[in-house]
């Protein structure tokens, strides 16, 4: 499967005091894009819930190499890099047309809902195995 792709247009609200969107704001955008590429293979947050299993950050890199400013429409491309037994690296990028603006790098573990770590079970790993 390709990588997923979400598109967002900026808002006034996500702007900082330089009129380009405030560096807290590409988190926002990085954690909407995997949930909906989770979404897109049929693991919604809900649905994940409903099967007692959530996968959180753990860890998050980020590279900003531009900025996007009001009105721009950016697409959050998505594909999951790894799969282990407990934890996944997503590799993430932000863009602007072709222009790269933030590449990310986000490890997310695999929790019950109480957020003890547990293995990712065979049929969650192949769906997963879609975003790769």
């Amino acid at each position: 499967m390709a990588a997923h792709l979400t598109s967002f247009r900026v808002r006034f609200g996500e702007l900082d005091p330089y009129q380009h969107v405030n560096h807290a704001v590409y988190v926002a955008y990085l954690e909407a894009g995997r949930t909906e590429a989770l979404e897109s293979i049929g693991l919604g947050l809900h649905v994940l819930a409903d099967l007692g299993w959530q996968i959180v950050v753990v860890d998050l890199q980020m590279r900003f190499r531009a900025a996007a400013q009001a009105g721009d429409t950016v697409t959050i491309e998505t594909t999951v890099a790894d799969l282990g037994a407990v934890t996944s690296r997503w590799n993430q990028r932000i863009l602007r047309g072709e222009q790269v603006l933030v590449e990310g790098s986000v490890r997310a573990g695999a929790t019950d809902l109480t957020g003890r770590p547990k293995r990712i079970p065979k049929e969650l790993v192949d769906r997963l195995a879609q975003l790769a």
